[in-house]
């Protein structure tokens, strides 16, 4: 069992930085596959970013190419998402996921990851 638990949210105005942490449990994401989604109010779930460790492999959803950076730290079992130049439609709920698959395997899609944290708001002002 793997427990996810986001952290680093809360309010910037556009143009300004936030780095979103999540700490895991269970087992270290060294092994599984690690994402970030984000849910903003009136639309559905929206794929972000997603990685494995080892590979040094990141996948990026465009809309936040260039502006957004996931990474991790193995030895605290934490993985972050690094999230700069912040527009107001950045503004949603952003969760972190793991999934279990092995080998060189990076879903893009909500239903391919089988752990879920929280979530922690994110709101970009004007």
């Amino acid at each position: 069992q793997v427990q996810l638990v986001e952290s680093g949210g809360g309010l910037v105005q556009a143009g300004g930085s936030l780095r979103l942490s999540c700490a895991a449990s269970g087992r270290t994401f060294s092994t599984y596959g690690m994402g970030w989604f984000r849910q903003a109010p009136g639309k559905g779930q929206e794929f972000v970013a997603t990685t494995r460790w080892r590979s040094g492999l990141s996948y990026y959803a465009d809309s936040v190419k260039g502006r957004f950076t996931i990474s991790g730290d193995g030895t605290k079992n934490t993985i972050y998402l690094q999230m700069n130049n912040l527009k107001p439609e950045d503004t949603a709920v952003y969760y972190c996921a793991a999934h279990r698959s092995s080998g060189t395997y990076y879903p893009k899609t909500g239903d391919e990851y089988d752990y879920w944290g929280q979530g922690t708001q994110v709101t970009v002002s004007s």
